[in-house]
């Protein structure tokens, strides 16, 4: 029997990851993309290695200082996964920085969009700037010297500062004292500055600041300023076995999480060896972690600039119209649901109707209960402020808000707190588990009894992300599923343990089981001359036992399709282990999001959307829901959308046995690209249904569409 635990047949998770930002900083880079679309992608790349190092990197170096020194699959230690991603991160800043250097600020230009330096402004600005800070930012400021009775400050978390040696002006430059202020993210670090007809100009705070530093030590004179960074180990630990309330532990973790260790610190290129030797110093950081930037510190600012331009015209994408379901805004959803199960494809497809369930349920006289888990939400929901109504009218309203919802915590527990004030029964889950799953469930009184409604979902309750996450949702009212609804509540909010489900299937209990059964049943069908393949979209695949399980299939003769956007842990091409393995990843306009598992089933193909990803967090410690779907036009929906996807030949990136991902040969093909294909089928569904409005036709709900999915190459 084949040894699938070899260390060549798996990559590095982290080593992985960056070859995602990479994808994604290709897209800024892809002269395709309207310009400003190319400088958020670019903004989203910084943003994306931020969180990476202060997650991922600071968890390594912890396990690094703990002596935890056990390879992972691919057979790299501690300390050369450390090794190995500060080469590989190196490599990425100086890329991004050649990017936005060599291409996009030139291109800005271009367009008469600049981002001025102080030996760029006319005398005018000069007098706006100067005001400006006198004004605005000189009553902000804190300059903070450091000595023997003044320690060095604590600087926070991804804040902007200025370092800078100063000596007395009657005194020589050889005694200099060190100095630091904090630029204040109280102000906005993109200042557009009055300028001549048809040019926009800006000027980014720091660079203001640093013109006036003499104002703030009188009496002094300035010998070198630079801009710097530092990033901390921005993981939560909570210890939940022992905490009587997680709410105010987690509470007390955000404050002590802006004094982590530091991880990583930027500096400007041009920075002399002796300030960063006084950083180093005092920050404890190691030189491997030390990353020197041509150009300003942290490029997320780049989507605050895009942000300030009015009127971009063909330099944005053009506007997408999703396809709304009037059917289901205009008359009640509970009876539009009861004709049968109803799919929803975002942002192709509005986001409203899970809005309008929330909404309707919350005045209905015959609603009991709305029972809800809320991962990540808007800052301005209609759902909670919904749930707050329905709480006020009488229902019994109960929603699970996960608190270690990484970087939405504090968010989080403001909605916590604001739910309970209105008297919803607001809970937080399991002990020593993330509740990732995505589920409402609506309890109704009827002639016939008690129903259930529900919407089941692969993304967050959240309005705003609905428009550029790509996200599937059933909206059902399938009895049997209802059963199993109520019995996750149940277990999420008190000791309930059902032994068995009836059609959902829940992590950490059953779906990794569930997952290799379902792998194991292809590998008997593709021995038994059967039907069999495997066929599925996630966000990241990096679970060993599933990998391994994949190969196993791929060996027997199974034919397996992965669409994975991010980390993937499996390498394809491997001669008997993976080359029926095909892996693309998909990097757009629209973050893909939805997670899709389809399997052969001896010629029955089973169909399943679900919260999950294929990693060991997902499977062993959070709560997930995988669930089927049983109308068959959805079914056949789902499975053409699965091909759509799988044909694109423009955003799409094949995973080869090098482990590099590149680009499809489009050579005789027509170019095809998924995204704004399904974008075009929603507009014309949207000005049909228009169309026979007008005509003054009868809508019925719809359940599927698979017949608006159109041949690309037509």
């Amino acid at each position: 029997m084949e040894n699938f635990d070899r260390e060549e047949y798996f990559s590095n998770r982290e080593l992985s990851w960056l070859l995602f930002n990479e994808r994604v900083l290709e897209e800024a880079r892809d002269k395709d993309n309207p310009l400003l679309e190319r400088v958020k992608f670019l903004s989203i790349t910084a943003s994306n290695l931020d969180e990476f190092f202060m997650v991922r990197v600071a968890s390594l170096i912890d396990m690094l200082n703990v002596g935890y020194d056990k390879p992972d699959a691919s057979g790299l230690k501690t300390q050369q996964q450390l090794t190995a991603i500060s080469e590989a991160a190196h490599q990425m800043v100086s890329q991004q920085y050649t990017t936005y250097n060599r291409m996009l600020k030139k291109m800005l230009n271009e367009k008469n969009f600049h981002i001025l330096e102080i030996g760029e402004l006319s005398q005018k600005q000069l007098e706006f700037i100067d005001h400006y800070f006198n004004r605005e930012v000189y009553p902000v400021l804190t300059p903070m010297a450091v000595d023997s009775s003044r320690p060095f400050p604590l600087i926070l978390n991804k804040s902007i500062n200025i370092a800078a040696f100063i000596h007395k002006k009657a005194s020589t430059t050889a005694h200099r004292e060190f100095v630091t202020v904090q630029v204040p993210n109280v102000l906005p670090r993109v200042v557009k500055l009055p300028d001549r007809e048809g040019h926009t100009s800006f000027i980014l705070l720091e660079t203001i600041i640093r013109r006036h530093l003499n104002q703030l030590f009188v009496g002094y004179e300035l010998d070198e300023a630079s801009c710097y960074r530092v990033m901390r180990d921005m993981d939560l630990e909570v210890d939940e076995e022992d905490t009587e309330d997680l709410l105010k532990e987690i509470e007390k973790q955000l404050r002590l999480r802006e004094r982590g260790n530091v991880i990583h610190l930027d500096v400007e290129a041009g920075i002399s060896d002796r300030l960063v030797a006084k950083l180093f110093d005092r920050l404890s950081v190691s030189p491997d972690n030390v990353y020197r930037v041509n150009g300003p510190i942290d490029l997320t600012f780049l989507s605050k600039l895009t942000g300030q331009i009015k009127e971009p015209g063909d330099l944005v994408y053009p506007p997408h119209r999703p396809f709304v379901h009037y059917e289901l805004l205009e008359q009640s959803i509970f009876h539009a649901m009861r004709s049968g199960d109803i799919f929803l494809h975002h942002p192709y497809e509005s986001f409203d109707p899970v809005i309008e369930l929330i909404r309707q349920a919350s005045r209905d006289h015959q609603v009991l209960a709305i029972k809800m888990t809320l991962y990540r939400v808007s800052g301005n929901s209609p759902i909670i402020r919904y749930l707050e109504k329905a709480a006020e009218n009488g229902k019994q309203v109960t929603v699970l808000v996960e608190l270690k919802a990484r970087f939405d915590e504090e968010n989080n527990i403001n909605w916590a707190q604001k739910l309970e004030k209105t008297g919803c029964h607001v809970i937080y889950g399991l002990v020593g588990l993330k509740t990732h799953c995505k589920m409402a469930l609506v309890v109704r009184r009827e002639e016939e009894g008690i129903k259930r409604y529900m919407h089941f979902g692969t993304g967050n309750y959240n309005d705003i992300t609905a428009h550029f996450y790509t996200d599937m949702g059933l909206l059902t009212c399938n009895e049997q599923m209802g059963i199993d609804a109520s019995n996750v509540f149940n277990m999420l909010s008190g000791y309930s343990e059902p032994p068995y489900f009836h059609k959902l299937v829940m992590a950490p209990l059953w779906l990794r089981g569930n997952l290799l059964d379902l792998i194991e049943n292809e590998i008997n069908n593709a021995r038994a001359g059967k039907p069999a393949f495997i066929r599925a979209k996630m966000n990241a695949l990096s679970d060993e036992s599933i990998i391994k399980a994949l190969y196993r299939a791929s060996a027997a003769g199974v034919n397996i399709q992965l669409l994975v956007r991010g980390i993937c842990c499996l390498r394809t091409g491997i001669p008997s282990v993976s080359d029926r393995i095909e892996v693309h990843s998909i990097v757009g306009r629209y973050l893909e999001h939805s997670r899709i598992y389809l399997f052969g089933n001896g010629g029955e193909t089973s169909v399943f959307l679900a919260s999950a990803d294929l990693m060991p967090r997902n499977l062993n410690r959070r709560v997930e829901l995988m669930f089927p779907i049983e109308d068959e036009k959805i079914k056949t929906t789902i499975i053409d959308l699965f091909d759509l996807m799988m044909k694109d030949n423009v955003k799409t990136r094949v995973l080869g046995s090098d482990h590099r991902y590149e680009k499809p040969d489009r050579r005789g093909k027509i170019p095809f690209n998924v995204q704004e294909h399904l974008a075009k089928l929603a507009e014309q569904r949207t000005i049909r249904r228009e169309h026979s409005l007008r005509e003054k036709r009868t809508f019925t709900p719809i359940k599927g569409h698979s017949e608006d999915l159109l041949n690309p190459e037509e």
